[in-house]
C-alpha cells in the first residue's frame, strides 16, 4: 500500500490519462470540469433565464458522475492516503511566502491564511473569494472551456484554440504568482 502513497511516476500517470482521453474519443464525450457548472446549472432551471442553460442536460450526466468521483477520490487520498499534511516544497518558495506573509508555507495544503473560516468570513477575504470566482468563472466561459478542458482534452485533439488557452492560462499564472499575490498578501 506504499506505493499508494508517493506521487505515481510519468510512465504510469500518463499512458492512464491517455488511455481515459481514448475512452472519452471513442465515446464522443469530451472532458473539462467548467461542463459540470453549465449541467448544474441547467438542472436548476436557469435556462428560464438564459438560453445557453436550456439544453438536455441528461446528455451530460456523466459529467456530475466525474465530478461525484473526483470528490469521493480526493476524500479518501486526503482521509486514508495522505502520510502528513506537509507539502515538499522549495526552501526558496517557502522564503518568498513568509515574506509576503504566510506564516506557515509548505505546513499544510491549504494556507489558514487563504483557507481558514476567518479568513474566507474577513471582509478581504469573501472579496478574493467573490472576485476570484467572478474572474475563473468568466475566463472559463471566454476561453470555451477550463483548464483541465484545454489542457488534457483540447490539446490531445490538436486543438489550436486549447493550444493558445493553455499558453494564456501559463501567463496568466505567472501573472498571478509574481504580480498580484504579492500585493494582496
Amino acid at each position: 500500500m506504499d506505493f499508494l502513497l508517493e506521487p505515481w511516476p510519468w510512465y504510469v500517470a500518463g499512458p492512464l490519462i491517455t488511455f481515459v482521453m481514448l475512452l472519452l474519443l471513442y465515446f464522443g464525450k469530451k472532458f473539462g470540469v467548467s461542463s459540470n457548472l453549465e449541467t448544474i446549472c441547467a438542472i436548476s432551471g436557469a435556462g428560464k433565464i438564459s438560453s445557453f442553460f436550456n439544453f438536455d442536460w441528461r446528455k451530460s450526466g456523466w459529467n456530475l458522475i466525474f465530478i461525484l468521483g473526483t470528490m469521493i477520490g480526493g476524500f479518501i487520498t486526503y482521509q486514508w492516503l495522505t502520510p502528513n499534511e506537509a507539502v515538499a516544497i522549495n526552501a526558496k518558495t517557502i522564503q518568498d511566502l513568509s515574506e509576503i506573509g504566510f506564516a506557515n508555507a509548505g505546513a499544510q495544503y491549504l494556507p489558514d491564511e487563504i483557507f481558514s473560516i476567518e479568513s474566507l468570513l474577513s471582509v478581504k477575504g469573501f472579496l478574493i473569494l467573490i472576485f476570484s470566482g467572478a474572474l475563473v468563472g468568466f475566463g472559463a466561459r471566454y476561453a470555451g472551456g477550463c483548464t483541465s478542458g484545454h489542457a488534457i482534452s483540447g490539446l490531445s485533439n490538436l486543438e489550436v484554440p486549447s493550444l493558445i488557452s493553455v499558453i494564456g492560462f501559463f501567463i496568466g499564472g505567472l501573472i498571478m504568482t509574481w504580480l498580484l499575490i504579492p500585493l494582496i498578501f
